[in-house]
């Protein structure tokens, strides 16, 4: 990566009282004019700068004032680096004051292995579907015990509906959601409660309505596709600059809007064979940024591949990357409690995969993938736990199910609550997904508002045959109605009252018995992982001074036996079906877990 000082500004970019600075890069155009709206309009021809870049410093220009970019020939955009675009994606791009009255002097970030990750759509979370109206149950968040709010992508795509991976303008903030101040406002209000906050960002492709980048320089490569479309141009001609325009966001988000850790969204689809690969750029960047600003900032990459790459060091041949998702525990507990054996669930389904996924991290570290029709991932044993992020449900394992129907749908409490304790009680960082706290059961499906009449009527095509693998017999939800989004809305108030209270109050009191067992859970050594005869997942871990651990699940409908000399001279501190039950029982109920202690005389 370039150093962090060279790194040139794009947008619109304050220099001064009422003076604004527009950089912009467009090497495909030789001529460019800012055209400044308003009462007072006026047309300004930018400067080449040199590299394809074009600069131009305008005085008497304010926070909300509105301008295009003229390319010639009638041609004007908005500013592929707006931080606002009030009016959605095809319309003038807004100028936005990047001052703002941070409360949040005293916050310095959490290690990355505190993180109890809780991940929502901010449309979707409250009535509202604002930052506003999700700053109002960020009390209740704090209480439940989670650490870390992360967020799904905020960056303007087309209408008020979307999951927010058809972005076309990645700096600026959602105009549905209220903008770049209220997300700041957000952001503020997390540390107040010290909460982190992750925000999920996409590198790997634009959306498909509303992007004109291509217009101005070679943002796309045909060498390689995506599966939403032409994939970013990271490693041919011109790309040190999509790289810097890439980068310069990153540092956005970290910098001037005080992210705690940015989720890169499939970088399986950033095609990159360049000898200095631009995640490994990323994740110098955050380094850097974190020693600048005294904070703890991280970068933590979502990926299919199981490739231990990713997180490696850099000094031992990886990107250095510090956490990454990992399904391969969800995709093995949800194949066993469901039954189900469809598309990528066909690799799975054995008790004997949850213990290799607890110990091992990756089921396919190199094996053969029947799904995949080849050897897929490669072990990751060196690498610590605490840098993977696992989940019983998440945005892709609900919503990209036919009928985005939750657990909470298929799985009794006692399951739900057996699931909950096999992530929380892991050794990898937990991430829990907007309403799993309480058995939310409305579903979470895929849905869009764009304007395009032929990209609507792809989109739907597109659904119907992704889900053609899976052998549903259910109709895919229309993701342009309305209906479909206001059907994804959570309901907090199940919560309130029985059966959603009681789990509740389980999920807190599972994730404070998590952070009682934080050195347990994420020290270094060995994690023991095994099915025995009896069909029980056993886990153990080494406690100080020699003391052992067992976590013991039983994923059956059938009562089970501990071995009494495993859990001799042991104490039961936590039971899935006990409230505080600390006595030595040597049962397990279906669908429950209990963890014991077993001292080891001195």
């Amino acid at each position: 990566m370039p150093p962090l000082d060279e790194l040139r500004a794009v947008g619109a970019i304050e220099a001064g009282e009422a003076r604004w600075r527009f950089s912009l890069w467009a090497p495909l155009v030789d001529s460019i004019q800012l055209h400044l709206l308003g009462d007072d309009e006026r047309r300004i021809e930018m400067v080449p700068a040199g590299d394809g870049y074009h600069e131009v410093t305008v005085e008497g220009v304010r926070h909300g004032d509105r301008y295009l970019f003229g390319l010639g020939g009638g041609r004007e955009r908005p500013d592929p680096a707006s931080r606002s675009q009030p009016d959605g994606v095809h319309a003038a791009s807004e100028i936005v004051t990047g001052r703002f009255e941070w409360t949040d002097d005293e916050w310095h970030g959490l290690p990355l292995e505190d993180f109890v990750l809780y991940e929502l759509h901010i449309g979707t979370f409250t009535p509202e579907g604002t930052f506003a109206g999700a700053i109002g149950r960020l009390d209740e968040l704090a209480g439940l015990g989670v650490t870390a709010i992360e967020v799904m992508p905020i960056a303007q795509f087309p209408g008020g509906r979307n999951w927010g991976y058809d972005g076309v303008y990645p700096f600026a903030v959602q105009n549905s959601y209220g903008g770049l101040v209220a997300f700041k406002r957000f952001v503020d209000a997390c540390h107040q409660r010290r909460l982190a906050v992750v925000l999920d960002v996409v590198y790997n492709h634009f959306g498909p309505e509303g992007s004109y980048v291509s217009e101005f320089g070679p943002f796309f490569t045909d060498r390689y596709k995506t599966p939403w479309g032409d994939a970013i141009n990271f490693d041919g001609a011109g790309s040190d600059h999509v790289r810097n325009y890439f980068l310069q966001n990153a540092r956005f988000w970290i910098e001037e809007s005080h992210v705690d850790a940015l989720r890169l969204d499939a970088v399986h689809a950033i095609f990159d064979q360049s000898a200095h690969p631009f995640l490994q750029d990323v994740a110098e960047l955050v380094d850097e940024l974190s020693v600048r600003l005294g904070r703890n900032v991280y970068a933590i990459a979502e990926s299919d591949l199981n490739d231990p790459r990713l997180v490696r060091e850099r000094d031992k041949g990886g990107f250095g990357l510090h956490g990454q998702w990992c399904d391969d525990l969800h995709h093995s507990v949800h194949a066993v409690l469901t039954g189900e054996r469809n598309g990528y669930y066909r690799d799975f389904g054995r008790l004997e995969q949850i213990a290799r996924a607890l110990e091992e991290k990756f089921v396919y570290a190199g094996d053969h993938s029947v799904h995949r029709q080849r050897r897929h991932g490669a072990p990751a044993l060196e690498i610590r736990h605490s840098r993977f992020v696992v989940s019983m449900q998440n945005h892709d394992q609900i919503g990209n199910r036919v009928a985005g129907d939750r657990l909470a749908s298929r799985l009794s409490i006692e399951q739900q609550k057996l699931t909950a304790g096999l992530v929380i009680l892991s050794p990898f960082i937990p991430l829990l997904f907007m309403g799993e706290e309480y058995g939310e059961s409305a579903p979470f499906h895929y849905f869009t508002s764009h304007s395009d009449s032929g990209l609507i009527a792809a989109v739907r095509r597109g659904r119907r045959e992704e889900f053609a693998a899976f052998s549903w017999a259910e109709e895919s939800p229309d993701p342009q109605a309305v209906e479909t989004f206001l059907a994804s809305r959570v309901d907090p108030s199940r919560g309130e009252r029985e059966p959603g209270r009681s789990l509740r109050e389980f999920y807190a009191r599972l994730i404070a018995f998590r952070k009682e067992l934080r050195g347990l859970l994420l020290k270094d050594g060995p994690v023991t992982a095994r099915v025995d005869e009896a069909r029980l997942l056993e886990v153990w871990r080494e406690g100080a001074g020699g003391d052992a651990y067992g976590f013991f699940y039983n994923l059956s409908e059938q009562n089970a036996s501990l071995d009494a000399a495993k859990t001799a001279r042991s104490t039961r501190i936590f039971a899935s079906q006990h409230d505080g039950g600390r006595d030595a029982g040597h049962s397990l109920p279906p669908w429950s877990f209990a963890v014991h202690r077993r001292e080891i005389p001195s």
